[in-house]
């Protein structure tokens, strides 16, 4: 639900937006010829960018000077810090691109959806059809005054709705067996008897939403349509991934050019519910918080091609594991034929690789288990340039995120 080309803020986000992109710290020298020169050329052989420095004596001691600087959260921050650390005196970060501590604070975030009612594009199926985007909008408005203790809005579906729900439904329950991955059909079987997975009515987010939960900590939280990487990424952080609540045309059915309910809780949320797949999410998640743009990048498309169109190898045969896959009855036929072009998974590589968003894959990216998807996650988060660690602390209240 993120769209690359956007890396804008929220409006209404509390805090100095002005600062988003900065990094403050603090450090002392030495009174000696050549200190400040030093520092300041490591900084510049590492392409910090300096947006501000102040410089104080130290009243404690004569023979030090304290410095703060503001740069720019660009360029070989960790390895600049690193060189810094070594020639300065008490350094110290004050400050970092902000980031939701906790579940709260996502409601300092305001969705920005960029296709909803008379925005969608021309190729949209229901570009030309009034009612549809005039319904669309309304069920989209639900979620823009949601709160994370609040339960989520219910949608009364109309009848043309759940028909086309049940249409989606049944073609793809046709091709779960032999296309999906072992843990998805698990975990799909689990939905229909807990949560009341049918052809017939579509599940209320709340519902999902708690079934999630009690399963691996994730919880659903509505939006009105995309919203920023960051703040995307942002959220799985925190173990909450932002859901839609209309669905596609009905028109077409077997495949959507954007999120709808169809794709959320049929292509996400049974993997949502596996461990190992819910804490691969949050890992892309964490590694996002207070990560510098171009990163932010490389970490919207490793989830595209991963959580969205990811293939995973079963027992020497290619299964389907990505959410974009398993909610499009044309694409998840079209992924598996000898004639897709598949790649092994290797984030320096995928990452540079520019989405296709509302039509079907050139490629595709297959890994051999959760767990090397994960390691191999793990071990690309370490190129992130920020100059800090997150680690994500749970307690009786949930998941809270400290900068370490």
């Amino acid at each position: 639900m993120a769209d690359e080309n956007q890396p804008c803020s929220s409006k209404k986000r509390k805090r100095n937006t002005e600062m988003e992109t900065k990094i403050k710290f603090s450090f002392s020298l030495t009174n000696k010829i050549g200190m400040l020169a030093g520092a300041l050329d490591i900084l510049k052989s590492h392409e910090v960018n300096l947006c501000h420095i102040n410089s104080t004596p130290n009243t404690e001691n004569s023979e030090e000077f304290h410095f703060i600087v503001i740069c720019d959260n660009t360029g070989e921050l960790k390895e600049a810090f690193a060189k810094l650390k070594k020639i300065a005196i008490n350094f110290e970060i004050m400050s970092v691109p902000w980031f939701p501590k906790d579940i709260g604070d996502l409601d300092n975030i305001d969705p920005k959806t960029f296709t909803s009612g008379e925005e969608l594009k021309a190729e949209h199926p229901g570009f030309n059809d009034a009612e549809y985007k005039k319904r669309r909008t309304e069920v989209a408005k639900l979620s823009c005054d949601y709160k994370h203790d609040h339960k989520i809005p219910r949608v009364y579906y109309t009848k043309e709705e759940r028909n086309t729900w049940g249409t989606v439904y049944n073609k793809l329950v046709e091709l779960y067996p032999d296309h999906a991955c072992a843990t998805f059909n698990r975990n799909f079987q689990l939905l229909q008897t807990e949560c009341n997975y049918r052809a017939t009515d579509i599940p209320q987010l709340e519902v999902v939403s708690k079934f999630l939960q009690n399963r691996t900590g994730f919880r659903l939280r509505p939006a009105p349509g995309l919203i920023s990487p960051r703040d995307f990424l942002a959220a799985l952080a925190l173990r909450t991934f932002y859901t839609t609540q209309y669905i596609r045309h009905k028109s077409k059915p077997e495949f959507t050019p954007e999120p709808d309910i169809c794709h959320e809780l049929l292509g996400h949320v049974p993997l949502f519910a596996d461990e190992d797949f819910a804490q691969f999410a949050q890992e892309i998640g964490l590694a996002s918080l207070g990560a510098p743009f171009k990163h932010i990048r490389k970490l919207s498309r490793l989830y595209w091609y991963t959580v969205e169109v990811g293939l995973l190898k079963e027992d020497g045969k290619k299964k389907v594991y990505g959410a974009a896959l398993l909610s499009s009855a044309h694409e998840l036929d079209l992924c598996l034929r000898d004639s897709a072009k598949i790649e092994i998974f290797d984030p320096e590589e995928t990452c540079k690789k520019k989405p296709i968003l509302s039509e079907t894959q050139n490629t595709y990216f297959e890994t051999e288990s959760f767990d090397i998807l994960n390691e191999k996650m793990r071990k690309f988060a370490e190129t992130n340039s920020r100059p800090f660690d997150v680690e994500a602390i749970w307690s009786a209240e949930g998941i809270f995120l400290k900068r370490c």
